[in-house]
């Protein structure tokens, strides 16, 4: 049987960090064994916010890729390429913008949110605004069964999901509706108890040594009522505990629990368990990532030659479309 297409991608912003790791790669991992797998770095969505200052991109599309493949992302199972080396993509989302009512990309609620809260940029482009449009054709030339996606996101896919309708009653059943494949995506908490954000200068990153990752988890907050080691804890709104449920066995989370509330245990004890499991989980990983840093050229090879395996496909399916459309 056919394996069902999947497609997610991941804007190239900086180094990955636990977040990302635990949200995403560790789904897309699993994935790439039961579906047939497209994973794309996002250079042009990144542009729609990050447009002023290119400078570093092609660096960090590059470390990006490294943590993808040290998270065990296999070229081998799934397609890693380049949005930007498929025209494909930008002449197709030109032809859905032909199609695409305006208050259809105006209702989005990322649009809204973004540009109440983002104000150290300037969003008011045609780029921002048609985001989830350009996320349409990633999805839609690709036919892609499923897209993996948080709560978050599924305004995105519904909107994809009604592009798709209109065009196919506009110039015929050409395009596939995709799904989406919900996935449960736990919100990381950083070193500062707030989410964990490259913006917020809070990470663990991949690329940490175990030194960093020391030095970062022992300065790491914890409850913040909790002045003395004496002091009984609340581990329910402690960003520690909450790293603890992800990485450290049950019966440590459960001694945890009861002893923080009791003063039993100490910040410091817990942050030094937390370490051990985190190191230990991390290490192979680590260790992938020093293997393809060490090999650039085999590094940029395996998007080349993921982008030309995308490329048949997204070719194949323009051509479908603009013979529909009669262009």
């Amino acid at each position: 049987m056919t394996k069902k297409r999947v497609l997610s991608g991941m804007q190239p912003s900086g180094l990955l960090h636990l977040g990302n790791l635990m949200g995403a790669l560790e789904n897309w991992r699993k994935l790439q064994d039961e579906y047939e797998c497209f994973f794309f770095i996002a250079d042009w969505h990144a542009l729609t916010s990050q447009y002023a200052d290119t400078s570093r991109m092609r660096a960090y599309i590059h470390e990006m890729v490294i943590d993808w493949l040290a998270a065990g992302i296999d070229p081998e199972k799934s397609v890693i390429f380049r949005q930007s080396q498929l025209p494909e993509h930008a002449v197709f989302h030109v032809l859905l913008s032909m199609i695409t009512p305006l208050p259809w990309l105006e209702r989005v609620p990322t649009y809204k949110e973004k540009i109440e809260q983002v104000q150290d940029k300037e969003l008011h482009t045609y780029g921002f605004l048609g985001y989830p449009l350009l996320q349409a054709a990633d999805i839609l030339i690709y036919k892609a069964g499923f897209v993996p996606v948080g709560i978050d996101q599924l305004p995105h896919v519904e909107l994809t999901r009604e592009i798709c309708r209109r065009f196919n009653a506009l110039y015929g059943e050409v395009l596939s509706e995709p799904q989406p494949l919900m996935t449960q995506y736990p919100k990381l908490l950083g070193t500062d108890g707030r989410k964990m954000s490259k913006s917020y200068n809070n990470c663990l990153y991949l690329s940490d040594s175990p030194e960093e990752l020391t030095k970062k988890v022992m300065a790491m907050m914890t409850d913040p009522a909790r002045q003395r080691r004496s002091d009984p804890g609340n581990p329910d709104v402690c960003p520690l505990y909450s790293l603890d449920r992800i990485f450290a066995p049950k019966e440590w989370c459960d001694h945890v629990n009861v002893e923080c509330r009791k003063a039993g245990l100490g910040c410091v004890d817990d942050k030094k368990e937390f370490l051990k499991h985190l190191l230990a989980y991390l290490k192979p990983i680590q260790e992938r990532r020093k293997e393809f840093a060490a090999d650039p050229k085999k590094v940029a090879e395996l998007i080349a030659e993921g982008s030309r395996k995308a490329r048949i496909i997204a070719r194949k399916t323009l051509e479908e479309i603009t013979g529909a459309m009669k262009l």
